[in-house]
């Protein structure tokens, strides 16, 4: 049975901060507090527990750390919400194929979809002139029913005309192409920085005006190295962790060193 302490022991040479965040996350590991609920004030946790408010913030600061606890400025702390998991490298796929794969309910809400000329920004992207008609969907992503990710794709017009009268609300775009287009994509490009949610991006991802969103950039490519589609997407950072998978490439120094271990085992030759 797991250990679930519940009050301070002050005759313990254990620091009162570390009990107290003990006892904090014990009460969210058993679901005393669950994930979305407002934990007690700061000077209600000093008179719950007899400790002053110098140990109830160090505790709380360790807490929100550690990724448990959310701090909102006006508001008060809330137990955090589990991050939702996304693959950001070595596997190419579509957020809805990544999330489904994980046994997500993804739903889309398409904000708009039509031909745009192409920005200098889009068009720096895609590899083609200012001004070239490119499809753009704008579309606001749901996982299990909470908003997680904004996002604008730009596809060119002359290679993906048909988008303009598909519904994505519960559709791949990338299974779309794949399967209707003849369209593979080969490869790709990620950029990836953190910024502050704005206006219109707190309202859309229910999230406060400042919040942290990850952003990412991303160009995929047809095997020909040919741009098929620049996306801009924004993450509620609260809500979303990305998942790398790293492969090392050994240099020539190193399979020198193997080249030699090995030499040394194999009998003489001379």
């Amino acid at each position: 049975m797991l250990y679930s302490p519940t009050a301070i022991n002050f005759d313990s040479n254990i620091p009162y901060y570390i009990q107290l965040m003990e006892v904090i996350e014990a009460k969210i590991r058993s679901s005393d507090w669950q994930a979305g609920d407002r934990i007690p004030s700061e000077p209600e946790l000093c008179e719950m527990y007899g400790v002053s408010r110098t140990v109830v913030r160090q505790a709380l600061r360790e807490i929100e750390l550690a990724g448990l606890i959310v701090r909102r400025k006006g508001k008060g702390t809330f137990v955090s919400r589990p991050k939702i998991d996304e693959s950001l490298a070595q596997k190419l796929t579509g957020f809805y194929q990544d999330m489904v794969e994980r046994g997500h309910k993804v739903v889309t809400q398409v904000l708009r979809q039509q031909v745009i000329p192409a920005s200098e920004k889009i068009a720096g992207y895609m590899q083609i002139e200012p001004n070239t008609p490119v499809v753009d969907i704008h579309r606001l992503r749901f996982i299990d029913g909470e908003p997680i990710v904004l996002v604008s794709s730009y596809l060119p017009y002359n290679l993906c005309a048909g988008l303009l009268n598909i519904d994505l609300t519960h559709r791949s775009l990338y299974a779309y192409l794949e399967d209707e287009c003849g369209i593979q994509i080969a490869t790709g490009k990620r950029y990836i920085e953190s910024v502050a949610a704005d206006e219109q991006e707190a309202e859309l991802l229910k999230t406060d005006v400042g919040a942290p969103l990850i952003m990412l950039d991303s160009v995929s490519y047809l095997e020909d190295g040919t741009p098929i589609e620049y996306y801009h997407a924004v993450h509620r950072g609260d809500r979303s962790r990305f998942e790398v998978e790293l492969v090392r490439v050994r240099d020539n120094a190193d399979i020198r060193a193997s080249l030699d271990e090995v030499a040394k085992d194999l009998p003489n030759s001379n």
